[in-house]
């Protein structure tokens, strides 16, 4: 039987710091970067829950949602909100609360038994901690996306087609004079865990890479004139995102999995590993 995944999202507010009272500040300050401090900072986290398996034919349902509510605000909301991580989770006690962290933790409490239905299991979990930085854990794996943006300009025009067939081809993107967007950048990587920590990937080093290749390159520039790489091809977007992702393959932290590029909020092209 084809089985359906369900997803359900909450929201919690919580306080925590990046900080290893058994390290002195240096050593803090050298494993946890700009993030390091011994004072709380907060986050307004969404997390998001997908259970999947086989629709009941007497309910139509995955599983009530009622229950995947009662959960989640039992094992997520209950415990988390409000609180700070650090101090008043007593399952958390020396232990970095990071967002892969959180997702191991919340992992364990909804995959626990008898927590969901014999006939459904938890399939993924993504936790955004910030519009620009969010996490996605599956039984396999974790990754952590950074979100980046900048503003460049394009024409769509193939040299090898003629000024007619171009126009009917590309419409108005096909103007002479190009045309703009803000474009959103998601870079997806995923590294083995350092164990004093939990955490998998050096932030500080995948945002000087994301700014250097692509960021610093693109941002406030004409695509189709400025840069190289899209002379004598038409720089579409998704021209753009296969360039983007080879030009970060291994220059990021980790390993590459995926980038998605945002053109416009209807607009958006994926390429992965």
């Amino acid at each position: 039987m084809a089985s359906v995944r369900l997803t359900r999202q909450v929201s919690f507010s919580s306080g925590h710091r990046y900080w290893l009272p058994g390290l002195s500040e240096k050593e803090n300050r050298a494993l946890f970067g700009r993030w390091a401090s011994r004072y709380n900072h907060g986050h307004n986290y969404l997390l998001e829950a997908t259970v999947e398996g086989p629709v009941d034919p007497a309910t139509g349902m995955v599983v009530n949602i009622k229950r995947i509510d009662d959960l989640l605000q039992a094992e997520v909301v209950d415990r988390f909100d409000g609180k700070s991580l650090n101090d008043e989770i007593s399952e958390l006690a020396g232990v970095v609360p990071c967002v892969e962290n959180l997702l191991r933790f919340v992992w364990k409490r909804l995959s626990a038994p008898g927590a969901l239905p014999a006939t459904a299991r938890l399939a993924a979990l993504r936790l955004q901690e910030t519009p620009e930085f969010y996490g996605e854990m599956t039984m396999d794996a974790i990754t952590l996306t950074r979100v980046y943006e900048f503003a460049a300009s394009h024409r769509l025009h193939a040299p090898g087609l003629s000024e007619k067939e171009n126009l009917e081809l590309y419409g108005k993107c096909n103007n002479p004079a190009g045309h703009g967007h803000n474009y959103l950048l998601e870079v997806t990587v995923s590294a083995k865990t350092d164990p004093r920590t939990g955490m998998s990937v050096d932030l500080n080093e995948l945002d000087q890479s994301v700014s250097e290749q692509v960021v610093e390159r693109y941002d406030h520039r004409n695509l189709s004139e400025d840069l190289p790489e899209f002379a004598g091809k038409p720089a579409t977007s998704e021209v753009v995102a296969m360039e983007i992702f080879e030009r970060l393959k291994g220059r990021v932290p980790g390993e590459l999995i995926r980038i998605r590029l945002h053109e416009t909020a209807r607009n958006i092209f994926e390429v992965g590993a």
